[in-house]
C-alpha cells in the first residue's frame, strides 16, 4: 500500500500492523531514522540479537531464513534489510506467502518508481511503501520544531527560518545539528537567532551570505569585508562561487515569476526557504537593480568562473576576488540607472 506523508506517522507508530515496510527515496538519513523508529516501536530495543536481524548487501540471501525464524525469547522479530533492490523481489514474495509475524523493513535509497519491488509493496495491503525525500520550507521547519520539542526546547521564529535555510538535505545531518542545539539550550530552554548562529559553526557561510547580498546591492566596501572574512575563516573559492550562484538563482526565480505576471510579494512567497526577514530589504533592492536577462548572464558567468577555478594551477582566490568585485561594481552601475 502506498502511504502518503499524512499516513506515515500512523505506520511508524504502529508498525506491527504490517508485514513489510519499504522505505525508499533520496534522503538516506530519513530512511535510516524511520527504520530505527519502527524497529524500536515493535521490539522495544535496537540491540537485541534475538529479536532484531540486520542484513546488508552481502547477507541478503538470508532474508527468507531470518524472516521465518522463531523468536527464542518471545515477541515479534524485526528484520532490517539495507540496500534493498529488485533482486529481493522473489525472496520477499516467498516471505509474504508464508505464515510468519516477523516485520521486514526494507531500506532502499534511490529505488526507481518503476521498480518491481516498489510496485509489489504498493499493491499488497499488508505492506507499506513510504517515500523518504529531503524536506524543505515549512515541512523542514515543522520537523526542526518537533525534534527540539522532544527535548523541551523552543526556538524563536527568526532563528527557525535562519536555521532551516542552512541545514543540509540529509535528515541525519540535520538531526545532528538539532541535537547539538538542544544540548546548547538545555532542558526547557529557548533558542534565539544569536544562539543558533553561535552554535552550529556556520560563520563562514554567514560571511559568504553577507558578501552575496552586499554585492548584488552594489555595496563594494561591505562585499570586500565579508568576502575577506569568509576566506579568512577557511571558506574555499568554489564554495563561495556556489553560494553566489544560489543567491542569484533565487533572485532570478523571483524575477521570472514577476515577468510571468505575479506581484513581487507573491513571487517572494514562492521561495523555499523564504528570505530571512532581516535580509528582505536587501533582497528587494537587488530585485530593483537586476533585470531577468542580467541575472541569467551573471549566472552563466559564475558557472564559467567555477570551471576556471577548477583548472590545475588556477589562482582561484584571485579569480574569485576579481569576479565578485566586478559583480558588485556592475550592481552599483545598475542602481544608478
Amino acid at each position: 500500500m502506498k502511504i502518503d506523508a499524512r499516513g506515515t506517522p500512523r505506520v511508524l507508530n504502529d508498525p506491527g500492523a504490517w508485514r513489510v515496510i519499504l522505505l525508499h527515496g533520496e534522503d538516506t538519513g530519513l530512511i535510516r531514522e524511520r527504520a530505527l523508529q519502527a524497529t524500536h516501536r515493535l521490539a522495544g530495543t535496537l540491540d537485541d540479537p534475538f529479536r532484531i536481524a540486520l542484513l546488508d548487501r552481502e547477507t541478503h540471501n538470508r532474508l527468507e531464513e531470518e524472516a521465518t525464524a522463531l523468536s527464542l525469547m518471545g515477541g515479534r522479530r524485526v528484520v532490517r534489510v539495507r540496500d534493498a533492490s529488485d533482486a529481493l523481489l522473489k525472496p520477499v514474495e516467498h516471505v509474504l506467502a508464508q505464515n510468519t509475524d516477523t516485520l521486514v523493513i526494507l531500506e532502499a535509497p534511490g529505488l526507481a518508481s518503476r521498480s518491481k519491488l516498489r510496485q509489489l509493496m504498493e499493491k499488497q495491503p499488508q505492506c507499506a511503501s513510504i517515500g523518504c525525500y529531503p524536506e524543505e520550507g515549512r515541512n523542514l521547519e515543522s520537523s526542526i520544531t518537533q525534534m527540539l520539542a522532544a527535548h523541551q526546547v523552543r526556538i524563536d521564529a527568526d532563528a527557525l527560518h535562519w536555521l532551516a535555510g542552512r541545514l543540509g538535505a540529509d535528515r541525519a545531518a540535520a538531526r545532528s545539528e538539532v541535537e547539538k542545539l538542544a544540548l546548547y539550550a538545555g532542558d526547557t530552554g529557548t533558542l534565539a537567532l544569536e544562539d543558533v548562529r553561535a552554535c552550529i559553526g556556520d560563520a563562514g557561510s554567514v560571511s559568504v551570505e553577507d558578501a552575496a547580498f552586499a554585492a548584488t546591492e552594489g555595496n563594494r566596501t561591505e562585499t570586500d569585508t565579508a568576502l575577506e572574512r569568509a576566506l579568512a575563516e577557511g571558506t574555499v573559492p568554489i564554495a563561495i562561487i556556489r553560494a553566489f550562484m544560489g543567491h542569484m538563482h533565487r533572485l532570478r526565480r523571483v524575477r521570472a515569476a514577476m515577468a510571468a505576471g505575479q506581484s513581487r510579494s507573491d513571487a517572494l512567497k514562492t521561495l523555499r526557504p523564504p528570505v530571512f526577514f532581516k535580509r528582505t530589504a536587501s533582497f528587494g533592492r537587488a530585485l530593483e537593480f537586476w533585470s531577468l536577462s542580467a541575472l541569467s548572464k551573471e549566472l552563466a558567468a559564475l558557472q564559467a568562473l567555477e570551471l576556471a577555478c577548477k583548472q590545475t594551477g588556477a589562482p582561484d582566490v584571485l579569480l574569485c576576488r576579481r569576479h565578485i568585485a566586478t559583480l558588485a561594481a556592475r550592481a552599483a552601475l545598475y542602481s544608478r540607472r
